[in-house]
């Protein structure tokens, strides 16, 4: 990881535009926290939900409608097309991402479905965060960074704190929200630990002396059809999710 990585992000967003970029990560950040803070449970299914069909129609998209349409273009097209459309994903899609997981979480604890939020969302961060981190090391050779160390100490070893000094206030959820919690946490693996740093590497391919056009169109079609697995993904949240409401827990 010899570039900054604040340099990579401020060039990001130039590719991106500033104003996309900003917008794209506050306008959801923002409603969430606002909801989470001052709002209803009512408020605070509306941002949780609007992330979540934003999200997954996106990927949807990507997978039934993007990735054939880029299939049938030459490699050189293709990868035109990345280095306009990958920048912005690079803001949205883990904001989006962000916003549904952890909306979700605290609206399960508010509707009293998740005992012991502190306690989950420790082990959260430890498993799911902990092994998309690992992905990330793996990818970018990054180990013995200081910077990658210092994010996972930060997220991994405060989510294992969190777990631990909350671990008295600790439950098993219902079956359905254990099923969407799995669920998630292969969505944030995926997400976080393989989309969004093909995402870098296509950045970083773009900035170099010389792109390598052949590399930035696999990832590229590689992330467009991983998106569609996300997307099933998402779906079967939405069906746990009915099960839920309709089903034998109710709202």
């Amino acid at each position: 990881m010899s570039v900054s990585v604040v340099d990579t992000i401020r060039g990001m967003a130039n590719r991106a535009n500033p104003a996309f970029g900003a917008g794209a990560v506050l306008v959801p950040l923002a409603l969430f926290v606002g909801a989470v803070l001052f709002g209803t449970v009512e408020q605070l299914t509306y941002v949780h939900v609007m992330a979540g069909v934003l999200w997954t129609g996106i990927d949807l998209f990507m997978a039934m409608v993007l990735g054939p349409v880029l299939g049938g273009l030459a490699v050189e097209q293709r990868a035109a097309v990345f280095q306009r459309f990958t920048p912005k994903m690079t803001f949205l899609m883990p904001t989006l991402a962000f916003t549904t997981i952890f909306g979700g979480m605290v609206l399960a604890a508010e509707m009293g479905l998740l005992p012991g939020l502190a306690a989950w969302g420790g082990l959260f961060s430890v498993v799911a965060m902990g092994l998309a981190l690992a992905a990330v090391g793996y990818q970018f050779d990054s180990f013995t960074d200081p910077r990658w160390l210092a994010l996972f100490v930060v997220i991994v070893g405060g989510g294992a704190v969190s777990l631990v000094a909350n671990l008295g206030s600790f439950a098993m959820p219902g079956v359905p929200i254990l099923v969407a919690l799995g669920i998630v946490s292969v969505l944030t693996i995926l997400g976080f630990g393989v989309l969004l740093p093909g995402e870098a590497r296509m950045y970083l391919e773009m900035t170099s002396e010389s792109p390598d056009t052949d590399l930035i169109a696999s990832i590229g079609m590689r992330n467009a059809k991983l998106s569609g697995v996300q997307g099933v993904l998402q779906l079967s949240i939405v069906a746990v999710m009915v099960y839920i409401r309709w089903g034998g827990l109710g709202f």
